[in-house]
């Protein structure tokens, strides 16, 4: 079948290992049969995609292009069906890392892969675990006093990756509540942000608010309040407060005031079995808009006690439509706030059909 597609024209053809259940040995033969048996293929690209079902896709495209293939089908961080694809970051650095092994290299400058990984987790709204390959936060971090010892003296004994060649190298910046705005917006604009005065002097002022109340402000946290900025932009609703009382014994009970496009103050109250669901009830009561929480997720941005939270929500809609929200706040009653407003502003937008920008 290959070669006819070959003799009828075709440039790229592809290898899928579409279930999972290849490893490495049986999936390199296959390429390495292809390789050998098939009239003109040494004229075309082999491309192979593979996926995670056994923890193998890697592997497995590697193995494809030790055999011969040139083009791998990938995702970043590993997003796909089920259990994933492979792993973008993962073969970059395999490659660029074992060229003794492979002897390819894909120009991809590896290190926008952390600050691509981040990008991508804050679209889908699909975390990344922490200990991810290449990506994970605690991919370069190290717990065992051997190996914390044997990082100090000679980093590559346990380090074979430098941080900063996936672009996880920390800021020469340090920034605090002291500041200025021109510290704060060289930093931004090295993350690779353009933004535009008005918006700076919204992330400004969240700036200050969070460095008011913890001891450094890390890149991650800039990310957070940049990203915090932009879904703010064209609200149908804006969390303008929320309060909550709660405790053993108690009755979770939540107030909140949204503002609407008219500048309108919207004002209720409600209970829950917990002060998320107390607050998401009130929401509910002022946006009477039919959605179903399907995912709750939080994580702390970055480490220390005062890390900044972020929350990753998924709704669905009364069509079945799935919508994403994510809120990022140094309380993380606050930040499930936002998130589903966030969430709940993106539902009501695809029901107006617009999607105004920066939503």
């Amino acid at each position: 079948m290959i070669q006819e597609v070959i003799r009828a024209g075709a440039t790229v053809v592809n290898i899928p290992d579409t279930t999972g259940y290849a490893y490495p040995d049986v999936f390199g033969g296959v390429i390495t049969g292809l390789m050998e048996h098939v009239d003109g293929i040494e004229n075309v690209t082999v491309s192979v995609h593979c996926h995670n079902d056994l923890g193998l896709a890697t592997s497995n495209a590697l193995a494809g292009v030790r055999a011969g293939a040139r083009q791998i089908e990938c995702t970043i961080n590993g997003l796909g069906e089920r259990a994933g694809n492979t792993a973008m970051e993962e073969v970059v650095m395999a490659l660029k890392m074992r060229p003794d092994v492979f002897g390819v290299d894909t120009r991809i400058n590896s290190r926008e892969i952390t600050r691509t990984s981040r990008l991508v987790s804050s679209i889908t709204g699909i975390n990344v675990q922490p200990n991810k390959a290449i990506v994970g936060a605690n991919a370069f971090a190290h717990s065992s006093g051997i190996h914390q010892d044997g990082v100090l003296k000679e980093r590559t004994t346990y380090e074979i990756i430098d941080p900063v060649d996936v672009g996880a190298g920390g800021s020469s910046i340090v920034l605090t509540a002291r500041s200025g705005r021109h510290a704060l917006r060289h930093r931004i604009e090295e993350l690779g942000y353009t933004i535009s005065d008005g918006e700076f002097e919204r992330i400004y002022a969240a700036f200050l608010d969070l460095a008011d109340k913890k001891k450094e402000v890390y890149d991650e946290d800039l990310e957070a309040l940049v990203g915090e900025s932009e879904r703010t932009v064209n609200e149908v609703y804006h969390l303008q407060q929320v309060h909550v009382t709660c405790g053993e014994p108690g009755i979770p009970t939540a107030t909140v005031e949204l503002v609407d496009t008219e500048g309108n103050e919207l004002i209720d109250s409600s209970h829950g079995s917990g002060p998320v669901d107390a607050v998401y009830k009130a929401i509910n009561r002022i946006v009477e808009v039919d959605n179903d929480l399907t995912e709750f997720s939080v994580q702390a941005v970055t480490r220390g006690i005062d890390a900044l939270g972020e929350v990753t929500i998924r709704v669905r809609s009364g069509s079945g439509e799935i919508f994403t929200g994510r809120g990022a706040h140094s309380d993380i009653i606050v930040a499930s706030a936002k998130a589903y407003i966030n969430a709940l502003n993106r539902l009501l937008v695809a029901e107006q059909g617009r999607i105004p920008e920066g939503l």
